[in-house]
This record gives C-alpha cells, sequence and structure tokens, in this order.
C-alpha cells in the first residue's frame, strides 16, 4: 500500500516521504480501515510515541497521522459493535501504524460510525479538534450556560470547534488571534474578538473559562483573567502560570464513540463545521505538510478519491 513515512524527527515534515509498505493486520479487537481521509497534525512529530513503541523501542520509518475516516474492510477476533463495510471515522493509536496511508488498522473502540451523508474528509477534519473542544469544555472546563469563556485561536482548526460548540451551549465567546483572523472568528460564533498583536488581552476581564492552545506567554497572561472559581483549560503542554483562584488543567484527549457521535450529529445537523483550509491527494501529502505560504485551518489528505 502507500503510506507518507518520517525517519528523521528534527526534519520533522521536511523528511516525509510517500512509499510502499506491507498492508497492516487486524489484531484482536481491531478494524482494517480502508483509509478515504485523513489528517495530520504537526505536533504529532514531537511526541515520543510517535518514535517509538510502549516498550521504548524505536519503530521508525513511522506512518504518522491519528485523525481519519474510511471504510471497514476486516475485524480482528473477537471485535464487535463495527461491521466490515460500516463507514467509520475517529482516531488511531499513536503508539501504532498511522493514517496517512492506504490502510491501518485501528482499535474499534476508537471509532465510531460516519453517516453516510458527511462527506470522508469532514469526518476526517473533525474527529481531533471536536474531541479536543468537546473534552476541553464540558469533561475538563465543565463550562455552563451563561458563563464567559475566552478562546485563544479561536479561527484555528481547534479554536474554531471550541468557538462553535461554547456558543451553542450558551456560553458568550471572546475569540483571539491575529488581526487577519478576526472576521473568521466572528463568523464561527465568537462574539468579541482580541487581536493579540495590538489589542490589550488583559481589557477582556475577567472570565469563567480559558480554552488555551497557544501556551508561552499568553498562557501565562491568561492566567490572570481567569475569575474565582474558574478554569483554565489547555493543550499546548506544561502550565507555567495558574489562576490566583481557579484551577488549570492541561489535559491529553482520548477517543470516545459516544462523544464522537454528538459532534458528527451536530455537524449533520449544520450546527458545527471544522475548518478546512486545504485538500491534497496523497500523492501531494509531503507539499502539502510543507507549504510555501500559510494556511489557515486544518489540510487534510483524501487518500482515494
Amino acid at each position: 500500500m502507500k503510506a507518507i513515512v518520517v525517519t528523521d524527527q528534527a526534519a520533522g515534515t521536511a523528511a516525509m516521504k510517500l512509499v510502499e509498505r506491507p498492508e497492516p493486520q487486524a489484531a484482536i479487537n481491531d478494524v482494517l480501515v480502508q483509509v478515504h481521509a485523513s489528517g495530520f497534525t504537526s505536533g504529532e512529530l514531537t511526541w515520543p510515541s510517535t518514535w517509538t513503541d510502549r516498550l521504548d523501542r524505536d519503530r521508525s520509518p513511522t506512518i504518522p497521522g491519528q485523525e481519519l475516516a474510511g471504510v471497514v474492510t476486516a475485524l480482528g477476533y473477537g471485535t464487535t459493535g463495527l461491521s466490515v463495510g460500516q463507514r467509520v471515522f475517529g482516531l488511531s493509536d499513536s503508539y501504532r501504524g498511522g493514517t496517512l496511508a492506504e490502510y491501518v488498522a485501528v482499535e474499534a473502540r476508537n471509532l465510531a460510525p460516519l453517516p453516510g451523508d458527511v462527506d470522508f474528509s469532514v469526518g476526517a477534519a473533525v474527529a481531533m479538534p471536536g474531541l479536543t473542544a468537546w473534552q476541553g469544555l464540558f469533561v475538563h472546563g465543565r463550562l455552563q450556560a451563561g458563563q464567559s469563556i475566552l478562546v485563544h485561536g479561536s479561527a484555528g482548526a481547534v479554536g474554531s470547534m471550541v468557538t462553535q460548540l461554547a456558543r451553542e451551549a450558551g456560553a458568550y465567546v471572546i475569540g483571539t488571534g491575529r488581526a487577519a483572523d478576526r472576521q473568521k472568528a466572528l463568523d464561527f460564533g465568537a462574539q468579541e474578538f482580541v487581536n493579540l498583536e495590538n489589542d490589550d488581552l488583559e481589557g477582556v476581564g475577567a472570565v469563567h473559562l480559558v480554552f488555551d492552545v497557544i501556551g508561552g506567554e499568553i498562557g501565562k497572561r491568561s492566567a490572570g483573567l481567569v475569575r474565582n472559581g474558574g478554569t483554565l483549560v489547555t493543550i499546548a503542554g506544561p502550565i507555567e502560570a495558574r489562576p490566583a483562584d481557579g484551577q488549570a488543567i492541561d489535559f491529553v484527549l482520548v477517543s470516545d464513540r459516544a462523544q464522537l457521535s454528538e459532534i458528527i450529529q451536530r455537524v449533520r445537523d449544520g450546527r458545527l463545521r471544522p475548518h478546512i483550509g486545504n485538500i491534497a491527494p496523497l500523492d501531494e501529502a509531503v507539499a502539502a505538510f510543507n507549504p510555501t505560504r500559510r494556511i489557515s485551518g486544518k489540510t487534510i489528505i483524501r487518500v482515494r478519491p
């Protein structure tokens, strides 16, 4: 099968190559999926799980990619809950072969049914950003109607999901980002926008929840904006500053079929849409992940036409 592989962590996406690899086999509780669309997060290349297995053994060259949508072609021993021929979407295991390939073996529990009226590219695009947003908002942030939330990177792949879900939940949403992202953030549902390059972030005032995808100095300054009893949630790495009278949570998403089903239902209803910046075929994936200009939104690889 055709697959994208990486061999050099230091070189990042520049070291990606399109090669032929053996087709994987479905193990116990797995399904084998013929991948139709795949997503990729550049941060994967910094994760230890991308380069080693659970016993810390080197497994390069590695097929990257965790997000996928496709069709089940085989079941492993004991697999239940999915069937051959079923359309599915979700996440692979970062310690195993990735989704930038024509086939991938995935634990069935990590996938959810993809309705026939949802395009494969959309399924691949909502899996990771959608779960990240859902868990940050409702599992860790415990967002309630009437609360205020500051969403960093509100026009990005994750931030746009956070903005839409928070607005639907009845929160007051303040988005942040570059000046060029203002209209996009407002289109996704932000009621205010802070240009992090020029505007006064501290002028936002106290909020119930901060959703941080940036970290660094912005993350540290944001801790002071959390009101008493509020929460800062981040996916940007170790927390460097905590709210004076609130909590800070650095989380890593976990795959959840029920949450994936909630997310895809909102997509079908028109209440949620992914921010897709570019769709490229597998043969052009290396170039797509090394663009010559900044692309707003998620890059999706269409593995099958």
